[in-house]
C-alpha cells in the first residue's frame, strides 16, 4: 500500500512539474481573472493526469498476465522510455534556455470557471506524452504477481493529488509565482527537476 501510494506520488509529480505552455497558460489565467477560475482550470489538468493514470493502471493490469514471459525486457523497454522523455525535457529546456526563447500566442477573453475546467481537461488530454509517460511506468513496474485494485486505486489517487497539489501552487502563487515559474530560469529548473524524478523512477524500475 505504501509502495503504490508513493509511486503515485511520484509519478503524478514527475509529470506535472515540469512548467510548459499548459502551466503558463494556467498561472496567466488565474492572474487575469480570479483563484476560483485558476483553481478550477488546475483541478482540469490534475484530472487528465488522473484519467491517463487510471487507463494506464487498468491497461497495465488487464495485459499483464500476456506479458509476463517478457516482464524483464517490457521493464527495461520502459525504463528507456521514461529516460528518453526525461532527457527529452531537459534538452528542450536547456535549448530554450539558450535561445531565450517563449512561445507567444494571442489568448481569448478568460474563461468562467467552469469553462477554465473543460479547457484545460481537453488540452491536458490531447498532449500524448501523459500516457505514454504512465503506461511506461506502469507496465515497467509491473511485477509477476497481480497487483490488488485497492493498490490500483491509490496509485491513481496519489497521482491526482501529487499533479493536483501542484497544479494549485501554480494557480495560488498568482502573478508573482507565475514570473518566477515561468520566466527562462523558473522553465528550466523545474524541467530538471522533473526530469530527475522520472530519472530516477527509470533507476527504481530496473533495480527493483
Amino acid at each position: 500500500m505504501t509502495a503504490a501510494l508513493v509511486a503515485g506520488l511520484l509519478a503524478g509529480y514527475g509529470i506535472a512539474v515540469p512548467v510548459g505552455a499548459v502551466a503558463t497558460y494556467l498561472v496567466s489565467l488565474t492572474a487575469r481573472t480570479s483563484l476560483r477560475t485558476g483553481v478550477c482550470a488546475a483541478l482540469g489538468v490534475a484530472t487528465a493526469d488522473g484519467l491517463y493514470a487510471l487507463v494506464a493502471t487498468v491497461g497495465g493490469s488487464a495485459v499483464a498476465a500476456l506479458l509476463r514471459p517478457v516482464l524483464d525486457p517490457l521493464r527495461w523497454a520502459a525504463a528507456l522510455v521514461l529516460v528518453a522523455l526525461a532527457a527529452r525535457g531537459a534538452v528542450t529546456a536547456v535549448r530554450e534556455y539558450r535561445a531565450r526563447h517563449l512561445a507567444t500566442r494571442t489568448t481569448p477573453p478568460p474563461p468562467g470557471p467552469g469553462r477554465a475546467y473543460l479547457g484545460l481537461l481537453g488540452i491536458t488530454l490531447l498532449n500524448p506524452t501523459t500516457v505514454i509517460y504512465f503506461a511506461a511506468l506502469v507496465l515497467g513496474t509491473r511485477a509477476e504477481e497481480a497487483v490488488r485494485p485497492l493498490e490500483q486505486g491509490v496509485f491513481v489517487l496519489a497521482a491526482f493529488v501529487a499533479s493536483a497539489s501542484w497544479q494549485l501552487l501554480l494557480a495560488s502563487g498568482g502573478a508573482l509565482l507565475g514570473r518566477t515559474l515561468t520566466g527562462h530560469r523558473g522553465r528550466l529548473v523545474t524541467a530538471l527537476v522533473s526530469s530527475a524524478v522520472i530519472t530516477a523512477l527509470a533507476v527504481r524500475m530496473v533495480l527493483s
